[in-house]
């Protein structure tokens, strides 16, 4: 149990940047070139290709080279279930504190 307590720590790690959560939610219906995501999110080619490091690194994407171009996908899509879950309650929070 200790092992997978160790292991969803770090998976939390990865999802505690704005950047890779943005990146998250780009990927959630379809895969993606890397020069895509560096037009959706205006970022630089070297940040975008950090991030996507860390989350493949993690096994939370994976990717495949078709041409010149870097794909990159979701590995399961309960990831995107678990984000959408967190963003509700998040969602839920901000409201009741504005009521």
């Amino acid at each position: 149990m200790k092992e997978l307590y160790e292991i969803h720590a770090e998976l939390c790690k990865v999802f505690s940047n704005p950047t890779r959560l943005e990146i998250l939610n780009l990927l959630r219906d379809k895969e993606m070139s890397v020069t895509e995501l560096i037009k959706k999110t205006e970022l630089s080619q070297a940040n975008v290709s950090q991030h996507l490091s860390i989350m493949k690194s993690k096994g939370i994407v994976i990717s495949n080279r078709k041409g010149k171009n870097i794909y990159y996908k979701l590995t399961n899509p309960k990831i995107i279930k678990a984000f959408d879950i967190i963003r509700e309650v998040l969602s839920e929070r901000l409201r009741s504190r504005v009521l």
